[in-house]
């Protein structure tokens, strides 16, 4: 292989952030490895053609065993640690497991990425979650809008299982932070922001709001109406996650990744009405989970200052590609 291309592990690479990165890093040529146990994620049509590429293997491993690892082999020089149950159905019905897989699996890679892959000059990352400081506005009231990347990391109710994700988001930062540390290698930690686009699942709220449209429910429920998001499309937010990576700059370092535009959640479903030109004549407005928060916006001026990433596709038309995706794909 060309020394420029490099040899890379996506752990979690069959889900959604997983497979978009891997189908654009295995365009330019990388040798792309997937681990994935599929709880989530899916053997699909467009899973099927990544997998068709000579340069792309697939491991179906469960890395929380420790066995796991030795199947995957050693001399990665990029490792994307993206490995994490998502989805706010999750967080409540299973928090347990969402803790469990989150920390064992971080602390699993950490172990084996220091002791065991022995690539000179070899860089990990990790994907976190804006759900990791998304209590301080419950606990507190407040939280700077955009949010820097040095907010306090607050888990408002420990008996509230919403926090289950954010919790286990929280201890896989402070691992990265202090493994990369105390054994000298080098890191960097990123936090999505209300990342969506085609094959993103169908337990989140664009491919949610998709369906009802499609089926023309009526009254038309809006859970949240009121509360905002930054929403980022898939294909910016895989540049992004790349160009943090292969930047020496980032080493060390938290990017919040998003975008600078909030939406609110109302504003979102008219818009995808236009774009399926359907409305209904009722709706039925609902308040969103216990828990959820009320409005998140990133600052993503850190990310741009470091790299010069900033997103570039707007929200209508990344609405529209998912839409005509998820149209196509209906879920089963």
């Amino acid at each position: 292989m060309n020394q420029k291309y490099k040899k890379i592990l996506i752990t979690g690479g069959a889900g959604f952030i997983g497979y978009h990165l891997a189908k654009r890093l295995a365009q330019e040529g990388h040798e792309i490895v997937i681990a994935d146990n599929f709880f989530r994620s899916v053997h699909d049509a467009d899973l099927a053609s990544l997998l068709e590429q000579k340069n792309v293997t697939l491991f179906e491993v469960d890395l929380t065993q420790g066995e796991a690892w030795d199947k995957i082999g050693i001399g990665y020089d990029f490792v994307y640690h993206l490995v994490g149950i998502n989805g706010t159905k999750f967080f409540y019905d299973i928090p347990h497991e969402v803790l469990r897989i989150g920390v064992s699996t971080t602390m699993n890679v950490l172990d084996w990425f220091h002791k065991k892959n022995g690539k000179p000059n070899a860089k990990i990352l990790y994907t976190s979650s804006n759900e990791a400081y998304a209590g301080a506005l419950e606990a507190f009231g407040k939280l700077p809008l955009p949010t820097p990347e040095n907010v306090p990391l607050i888990i408002a109710d420990t008996y509230n299982p919403r926090w289950s994700y954010g919790g286990q988001k929280l201890i896989g930062e402070l691992f990265f932070i202090h493994y990369s540390k105390a054994y000298n290698f080098r890191m960097s930690i990123v936090r999505p922001h209300n990342f969506y686009g085609p094959r993103a699942g169908y337990q989140h709220v664009i491919p949610e709001i998709v369906g009802r449209i499609k089926d023309k429910v009526e009254p038309f429920p809006m859970f949240g109406a009121d509360e905002t998001r930054s929403f980022c499309y898939i294909d910016d937010a895989v540049e992004a996650i790349q160009t943090v990576m292969e930047s020496e700059k980032t080493d060390g370092g938290t990017y919040h990744i998003g975008t600078h535009k909030e939406t609110v959640i109302k504003e979102l479903i008219e818009k995808m009405f236009e774009i399926m030109r359907w409305t209904p004549s009722k709706f039925d407005i609902k308040n969103s989970p216990e828990g959820s928060v009320k409005r998140r916006l990133a600052d993503v001026s850190k990310i741009k200052m470091d790299t010069g990433w900033e997103a570039k596709t707007e929200l209508e038309d990344g609405l529209k590609k998912t839409i005509d995706w998820y149209l196509a794909n209906p879920k089963k």
